[in-house]
């Protein structure tokens, strides 16, 4: 049988540059690409099928030969764009070639038609020409092709040299490639085997945001597991991620943006640290958004909402939230570092559980630098880097390690029944030489709110019954000294100094006023 051939050997060693120049996610499909390429002989672009998209090609009744031109194809181009290019079935070779046309070879005016279809992956490997080329509304080459793993022999490399036929560029700066959806045991689903699952019963079952969340977690690039459990467990990390933004906007209903915001130079140290965690959250979101690595957004959300969020910042500034007057500087900084976080992170969730991220959206408090009417006409947050210095991030990482070591000490007190809540307790800590006791000192009103405890006392020397990080202090817990003020929970030599308040401390009394 007779076929048409594309010749790629023309174009192999410019296509081979080309891929060079584009963007593979996974980065080994740009081997795997080249490979296929170089030994790759022609293309056999004709199919002996009875209907498809016809090769525009013209034989001469005469003597046979192939009659094809600028004008021919100009004809062609002519009818189908009228009438589509079923026109080719129902219309005669005279009727579309220009008339006078005679054949080159004999000058013969008969001709016939090409009754070969085009190969379907040269159809498919064209759709960028009829639908983002020369569009004003597009940009070419393309940004993304996106297919499964199996497309590098198919619309990948069909779409590739088409395109380098032709416009002498690769159609698209990146490709990115995923693998196939299996069940929680690593099985290809199948009716058979009875262990599909439809989108729909995810959906009613946990809502969309779940399935989208279960695309989110996944390195996309192997096979893609999905289960019940799977599912209960991104149900868990939803819950997490959920319940941080509704305890923010519990802590917002009095706080207007537009008139209570604090500037960043004014807000304590603690307040900084998290908003300067939250920029390094935008950084790795960005980054990880930009190159479609999605599984690294789902694991740095959790760990911000888990870590950074709930099991610190949250719930060390609880007692500014709760204690200090409504209106005072200290819990208007607060407030304005939680919702400065909560705005952004609802806009970097926002594509992942967009459902969630409406919702929140709709309950933050109205600012005017914002677009209230849906978080998506809104920018995601740009990456400062600049919000505290390499000084502040050491400071706070070891007083986290010093935190971390006080808690296991308060946890070990706990279960030996020395205390109840953290409140209870009195810190000693025994720093073990002078620059420890110096760092000690340095941050010590600090130490007391981020320990959750009553209070801190320093000592330089002496032996805790707690060890603390790299034998540079030890600890001790005690119960601490005064009574317990019923509006602040925290115990205090204090309560019952002001006549006016004999029941609650300094700090609350000089509060309430």
């Amino acid at each position: 049988t007779e076929q048409w051939f594309c010749s790629v050997d023309d174009i192999k060693e410019q296509t081979i540059a080309e891929i060079e120049k584009v963007n593979f996610i996974p980065e080994w499909g740009r081997g795997r690409m080249i490979n296929m390429v170089r030994d790759r002989s022609d293309w056999c672009i004709s199919r002996q099928r009875t209907w498809g998209v016809p090769i525009p090609i013209f034989y001469c009744k005469n003597c046979g030969k192939y009659h094809v031109d600028e004008e021919s194809i100009a004809a062609v181009a002519a009818l189908f764009r009228k009438e589509g290019s079923d026109a080719w079935y129902t219309t005669d070779a005279k009727d579309i070639l220009p008339k006078g046309t005679q054949c080159k070879y004999c000058g013969s005016t008969e001709f016939t038609k090409e009754t070969d279809i085009m190969d379907v992956w040269f159809d498919s490997g064209t759709s960028y020409a009829s639908t983002i080329h020369d569009n004003p509304e597009m940009t070419w080459p393309v940004d993304l092709y996106l297919e499964g793993t199996d497309q590098y022999r198919g619309w990948f490399q069909s779409s590739l040299l088409t395109s380098v036929a032709w416009k002498g560029v690769a159609p698209y700066k990146t490709v990115c490639t995923h693998g196939w959806v299996v069940d929680g045991e690593g099985r290809k689903m199948s009716k058979s085997l009875g262990n599909g699952m439809e989108p729909h019963e995810i959906t009613d079952k946990y809502g969309a945001d779940i399935l989208r969340l279960w695309v989110a977690s996944a390195d996309y690039h192997a096979d893609i597991r999905i289960s019940n459990d799977i599912l209960k467990q991104l149900s868990e990390v939803y819950r997490k991620i959920r319940n941080t933004a509704r305890y923010i906007l519990g802590n917002l209903y009095d706080f207007d943006p537009n008139r209570d915001m604090v500037p960043f130079a004014e807000l304590t140290d603690l307040d900084k640290w998290a908003l300067a965690r939250f920029d390094g959250l935008v950084k790795t979101t960005s980054e990880a958004y930009d190159n479609f690595e999605f599984h690294i957004i789902y694991h740095a959300l959790h760990n911000f909402c888990t870590i950074d969020m709930s099991n610190f910042y949250l719930d060390v500034l609880k007692d500014r939230l709760y204690v200090e007057a409504a209106d005072s500087k200290n819990r208007r900084a607060a407030q304005t570092a939680i919702y400065t976080i909560l705005r952004g992170l609802t806009l970097v969730f926002a594509p992942i559980i967009p459902f969630t991220a409406e919702e929140v959206w709709s309950y933050l408090p109205a600012d005017k630098n914002y677009d209230s009417a849906s978080v998506m006409f809104n920018e995601m947050p740009k990456y400062c880097g600049n919000l505290v210095d390499s000084a502040f991030i050491a400071k706070w990482d070891r007083i986290h390690e010093v935190r971390d070591d006080v808690l296991k000490a308060l946890e070990d007190a706990r279960n030996a029944k020395m205390i109840g809540k953290s409140l209870e307790a009195k810190v000693i800590l025994h720093a073990a030489d002078d620059e420890t006791f110096a760092f000690l000192s340095s941050v010590e009103k600090d130490l007391a709110p981020v320990f959750i405890v009553s209070q801190v006392v320093l000592e330089k020397g002496g032996e805790g019954r707690f060890s603390g990080a790299n034998g540079l202090f030890t600890v001790d817990v005690a119960k601490a000294d005064g009574e317990l003020c019923p509006r602040c929970w925290a115990h205090s030599d204090s309560v019952g100094a002001d006549a006016k308040h004999p029941t609650l401390c300094a700090r609350c009394a000089q509060i309430i006023g």
